[in-house]
This record gives structure tokens, sequence and C-alpha cells, in this order.
């Protein structure tokens, strides 16, 4: 069963997608989604990393989904609700980009 689409949350254009992706430094677009693996010297620094985007995410209200592997974080956005890639995906990938 597909999920029901809120008002709100409107698919981008895939020619919108593609310009707010070419302003996003090593982010690539799969499917619906948005991904971007960042490598840190450490575990311990990963996970400041983690936290940071988790904070980030719950203010935004928009929670990435998150694989951890030792010192790599790879970050997924996608707006599940809606179906695809919102604003919501770029603008929380552009304020992650600033951490």
């Amino acid at each position: 069963m597909m999920a029901k689409r809120k008002p709100g949350d409107p698919l981008l254009p895939a020619s919108e997608a593609a310009a707010r992706l070419t302003s996003l430094n090593g982010w690539t677009k799969k499917g619906k989604e948005i991904r971007k693996v960042f490598e840190f010297p450490d575990f311990v620094r990963a996970m400041a990393f983690v936290n940071a985007v988790a904070l980030l995410a719950q203010r935004a209200n928009h929670h990435p989904d998150i694989d951890i592997r030792w010192n790599r974080v790879t970050l997924v956005l996608s707006t599940h609700s809606a179906g695809g890639l919102t604003t919501k995906d770029f603008d929380l990938a552009d304020r992650i980009e600033e951490l």
C-alpha cells in the first residue's frame, strides 16, 4: 500500500531537483533520494557528526536515513510522505553541509 501524500510536501520537478543537486558538493541522486558519504578520522568524530545532524533533523522535523560504519557515515534524504524529493531534502542537505 502506498503512503498518502501530505499537502505541503510537493515533489520537486526533476529539473529543479537536478539544479538543487548541483549546488551540493558530493551529494548524488539515486531514484527518489539524495545521498552522501562522509568520512572522518575516527569513530568518535563520526558520531559527533551524526549527533549534530540529529539536532538539525529534529529542528527541521525531517530525518535522514543514517548508516554508520566506523568512520564513514552515509546520509540518505527523501520525503517518504511525498514519495520522493521535496525542498525539505535539499534544505536539510544545505544545513548539513554547513556543519
